[in-house]
Formats: C-alpha cells, sequence, structure tokens
C-alpha cells in the first residue's frame, strides 16, 4: 500500500456509528482518495489520542454496491464483521434509496436489506464448520473443542469460540476473554463468546473480539453462536441473542446467516491533517 501524502489542506472524513454499541469508524473511499494503514487504523482507535472504535471499515468501489474491508483496533484485519457491513448497509440503502444491496468483503459477497421498523438484516454466508475453514491448527472435533468446557468452533469469515456456560453474567470475561484468543489451537487467534440458554429460541451472550477485547455487541460472533447452540440442540435454528449493548435476531437459513438489528449512525467528522501527519511517523 503507497505511503500516504498529506498535503497542507488535508483532511479525512468519517462516519461514526454503532450497532449495539459496538462502535465504528467508517471512512468512505469510493473516490479512490485514501489509502488507510495499519497504523493509521491503529492510530484512529486510541480511545484518548484518536477517535476510538471496535472496528475501523473503508467502503471502496467494488463489481457489486461496494466493497468493505474491517480493520481491528489493533490494526489487524478481520474478512468479516457483521455489525459494521449491518451499519454501513444502512447508509447505503438510505443514501441509495434501495431496499437491497450486494456487498462484498474479503468474506465474499453479503447480501443486506432493509428490514423494516428501522432494522437492517444482512447475510453473513455458510458457517465454516470444517476444522482447516474456521481455521484451527489440527484436525479436532469442532462442536466440542479438547478445551476446558468444551467449547465450539465456528468460522464466520473469522474464527470463533464460543462457551455455552450457566450464567454469562458472572465469568470475568477480560481475563477470560483474553486467555482464550491465543490459544494455540487458533492459529488466527480467535473470537471468544460466553453464551447460555434462555429459551429454545432465546440466548444471552457476552463477547470479547480478538485484536479489540470486551465490546458490547458482535454481530459475526452472535451468528457464530447461534450456529454453535443449533449444532448442539439447545435451541432451533432461528434465536433472539440479547448482548450487552441490545438485542440482535440471527437466522440460520439454506442460504446462510441472517442477522437482523438496529444501528446508529451517530456523526460526521474530519481528521485533522496534524492528526493524520502524527501517524505516518
Amino acid at each position: 500500500m503507497p505511503e500516504m501524502t498529506i498535503g497542507s489542506d488535508t483532511r479525512l472524513p468519517f462516519m461514526k456509528m454503532h450497532g449495539l454499541g459496538n462502535d465504528f469508524v467508517v471512512v468512505d473511499a469510493r473516490d479512490g482518495t485514501w489509502d488507510i494503514t495499519p497504523a493509521m487504523a491503529e492510530g484512529i482507535a486510541h480511545r484518548q489520542m484518536g477517535i476510538g472504535f471496535d472496528q475501523l471499515t473503508v467502503i471502496t468501489k467494488g463489481d457489486e454496491d461496494a466493497h468493505l474491508t474491517f480493520y481491528n483496533a489493533d490494526g489487524s484485519t478481520s474478512a468479516a464483521c457483521g455489525n459494521a457491513t449491518r451499519c454501513i448497509a444502512r447508509h447505503l440503502l438510505d443514501e441509495s434509496g434501495k431496499t437491497h444491496l450486494r456487498l462484498t468483503t474479503d468474506r465474499g459477497l453479503l447480501l443486506a436489506e432493509d428490514a423494516g421498523n428501522g432494522l437492517t438484516s444482512v447475510n453473513m454466508g455458510e458457517p465454516q464448520l470444517d476444522w482447516q475453514d474456521i481455521p484451527l491448527a489440527e484436525d479436532v472435533d469442532a462442536l466440542e473443542l479438547p478445551i476446558e468446557g468444551a467449547p465450539t468452533a465456528t468460522g464466520m469469515g473469522n474464527p470463533h469460540c464460543t462457551f455455552f456456560v450457566d450464567n454469562a453474567e458472572v465469568i470475568p470475561l477480560a481475563e477470560f476473554g483474553a486467555r482464550y484468543e491465543h490459544h494455540p489451537l487458533y492459529p488466527e487467534r480467535t473470537n471468544v463468546q460466553v453464551a447460555h440458554v434462555v429459551a429454545p429460541d432465546h440466548l444471552r451472550m457476552r463477547v470479547w473480539e480478538r485484536g479489540v477485547g470486551i465490546t458490547l455487541a458482535s454481530g459475526s460472533s452472535s451468528c457464530a453462536t447461534a450456529v454453535a447452540a443449533a449444532r448442539r440442540g439447545l435451541t432451533g435454528r432461528k434465536v433472539q441473542i440479547d448482548l450487552d449493548g441490545g438485542t440482535l435476531w440471527i437466522d440460520w437459513r439454506k442460504d446462510g446467516v441472517w442477522m437482523t438489528g438496529p444501528t446508529m449512525h451517530v456523526a460526521d467528522g474530519h481528521f485533522t491533517r496534524q492528526f493524520l501527519e502524527s501517524l505516518s511517523k
């Protein structure tokens, strides 16, 4: 990626959005002006010296309605981010007047649609269930991993490790999530979820995101947890998931895992030349 040249009048526009408190900085680069580097993403992510985010998303032109690239707060990239996809889909639906979108990511083609009542739905694609696709470091039973607590491994374009517990509220998530994010079975690290069953169509879940930490919500984690619960016979394939930041509805259909929920476009702004120069040093 070429080094960014910062002119005297350079300012980088951005949008701040969130899905249930899972917050994002979004850069619209469809005009081809900007190349975001990992160092820039990490600097923008700083909650005191930048703006702060759980993920940064860059919108570029693609073969479909748009292409999305996701950065974690540590500057690493992720092939998928469900809540960010949903937030940006809402923005693009409103901008275009369309009711359906086709978005591309490193995960592949994702379909999005207006679900009515201010809600937006995104098809996050088929889950990855084979150990090498998740990916895991070796051929083990992904449904019940050989880890204390027998969590389930699922891929949603990014790796997930879901623990089903008696009460997700009491798990010390900061310690628990950090421990398992770097488990040797996950060569690319993993997102970690703890969940308990409220009813056959209802889960309570909390999230530790790789490269980020504790988040109020996660769309891909919700999809992975719904898939894991259905595969283990704990719920059906259509569930309500209550997260720290609010509620998502997940429906594992024949054509993929659909996620539906609210979004919020908080503000528009510009990063200053002074700030951008500080990130290029």
